[in-house]
This record gives structure tokens, C-alpha cells and sequence, in this order.
């Protein structure tokens, strides 16, 4: 190969991991499941003819908020990443991207998704998508290091995506997107705890102030109790009437196994146990909203 090839070659080379760098830094995984719910949201929400143009907005400038938002997550964390071992290659902590990359590459990407959403979408969509990176980046972030609370305060931003997608259809809100933020809020604390139990070690040597790192005992009760009340809360949108009796058996069944796999975590904390709940509740989410979609009444 001529040296002008090679060079060709080795540039695109690294134009693409640079590529791949960023992408990571947005965790798209995550983001996948925001839009998940989003979409939920805004499908659950749309009155009558479905808008195609404006979900698929609210789809870019969701994507485009929340990457941001992670992005700007992994710069403030980027000491606690590099002491665990989940996390210690991602971008920041294994140096493919200087701090200031990370940093304008989330301020722009998050401004620009708000942005976006101002102009395509509506105010309140906005506003919604907006709280979410506040409630994430100022208050989740930072209380991590200080104290378990964390997990019920992280669970509000987390539980906000459906609200903005109700939002982005109506430009109100109503007492259906609250049942789904309370749904997806119930949701993320098993799904959270089991994650923190799975990875107890790591986040505390990181100093990751989670529940099963600052009182073990407490771990299971509140996995128990926050199962419970999601099986409770999931059967509303039945009760509503804005899902039918679909939707009811499969949210009944779904949430009687997440709470049947809390229990055993709370019986016997383990690794095992945790992985199975944590699965659970990844099976849960999305089922659950496609259900909710497709039994829409």
C-alpha cells in the first residue's frame, strides 16, 4: 500500500474510533430507553391522528437532551469511573477523550436537543426535557457521593421521559402521564437497587454512597415495598381507562414477578439474585409500554 494510502487508512481509522468515543459517551443504550418511554408518552397522549413528523422531532431532540446530559454525567464522574472496574474503560477515565472534549461535546449536544425541542416540539416538552437534565446533572450526580437519598432522587428524572413525550403530543399535562412517571419512578428503584447490589464492591470503592453500600438490611425491604407498590400502581392505566384488560393481566403478571425476584433478593442478597432481578425489571419496562401502546383504548 503507498504511503499517502496508509495515511488515508490510518486517518479514517481514527476518525472512526473518535467516532465511536463520542458515541459511547452518549451511552446509548440509555438513551435507547429514553426514547422508549418518550415514545410511549407521546403515542399514549396523541388524541387523535398519530404526527409522525412531530415524534420523529421529539425523537431527535430527546436524543440529542439526553446523550447530552450523559455525556455531561461522565465528565462530573470521571474520578469515580476510573476507580471501578465497569467503568474504568470508558472514554474519560482511559484518556480517547480529554476532559474539555467531553465537556463541549455534552453542552452542545444537550443545548442543541433543548433547542431543537423549543423549536420543533412545544415549550412544555421543553421544559420537561429540561428538568431532567437539572434534576440529573445537579442534584442525582453530586448526591451520589454524599448519600443513599440519591437513588429516590435519581429515580425523578428517570421517571420524567413518558411526561415529555405526554407533553410533546398535548402541550398539557393531565393525571394519565403522572400514572406512567409514577410507573416508570416505582420501576427504577428495584431496577437501581439491583444494580447497586450486583455491583456493591465497585461502587464502593469508588464511594458510590448507594443503599446496599450504606445500610445491606435496608436494601431488601425497600425492593420489596417498591415492587409491591408498582404492582398496584401499574394496574391504573386500566383503572383510568386509558389501557384495557390486556394490559392489565400482562402489568399484573410482569410485576408479580419482579416482586417474586425481589423477595428472594431480600431473603437471600446475593449476586444471583440481583442478576435475576435486574433482568426482570429490564424485561418489565418495555414490555409493560408496549402493552400500554398496543391496548391503547
Amino acid at each position: 500500500m503507498s504511503q499517502p494510502a496508509t495515511l488515508a487508512s490510518s486517518g479514517l481509522a481514527w476518525a472512526g474510533n473518535r467516532t465511536a468515543d463520542y458515541v459511547e459517551l452518549a451511552k446509548p443504550r440509555v438513551v435507547s430507553m429514553v426514547l422508549v418511554a418518550t415514545a410511549a408518552g407521546f403515542y399514549l397522549g396523541e388524541a387523535h391522528s398519530f404526527d409522525y413528523l412531530l415524534a420523529l422531532q421529539l425523537m431527535i431532540g430527546t436524543a440529542l437532551a439526553a446523550g447530552g446530559t450523559l455525556a455531561l454525567n461522565q465528565f462530573l464522574e470521571r474520578d469515580l469511573d476510573a476507580k471501578m472496574a465497569r467503568t474504568r474503560m470508558r472514554p474519560l477515565p482511559d484518556g480517547r477523550l480529554s476532559p474539555a472534549e467531553a465537556l463541549i461535546f455534552g453542552l452542545v449536544t444537550t443545548v442543541a436537543g433543548l433547542a431543537y425541542l423549543w423549536f420543533a416540539v412545544n415549550a412544555l416538552a421543553t421544559i420537561v426535557t429540561l428538568a431532567i437534565a437539572v434534576l440529573y446533572l445537579g442534584a442525582y450526580t453530586p448526591l451520589k457521593r454524599v448519600s443513599a437519598i440519591c437513588t429516590v432522587v435519581g429515580a425523578i428524572p428517570g421517571a420524567l421521559p413518558p411526561v415529555a413525550g405526554w407533553a410533546a403530543a398535548r402541550g398539557t399535562l393531565s393525571v394519565e402521564p403522572l400514572v406512567l412517571f409514577a410507573i416508570m419512578y416505582l420501576w427504577q428503584l428495584p431496577h437501581t437497587l439491583a444494580i447497586a447490589e450486583l455491583y456493591r464492591r465497585d461502587y464502593a470503592c469508588a464511594g458510590i454512597r448507594l443503599l446496599p453500600i450504606d445500610d445491606p438490611h435496608a436494601t431488601g425491604r425497600q425492593v420489596v415495598s417498591n415492587s409491591l407498590a408498582l404492582l398496584a400502581v401499574g394496574m391504573l392505566p386500566t383503572v383510568l381507562g386509558f389501557a384495557g384488560l390486556t394490559y392489565f393481566l400482562v402489568a399484573l403478571a410482569a410485576g408479580a414477578i419482579m416482586l417474586a425476584y425481589g423477595v428472594k433478593l431480600a431473603a437471600a442478597p446475593a449476586p444471583a439474585a440481583a442478576r435475576r432481578l435486574l433482568v426482570a425489571s429490564l424485561i418489565y419496562l418495555p414490555v409493560v409500554l408496549l402493552v400500554m401502546v398496543l391496548d391503547k383504548i
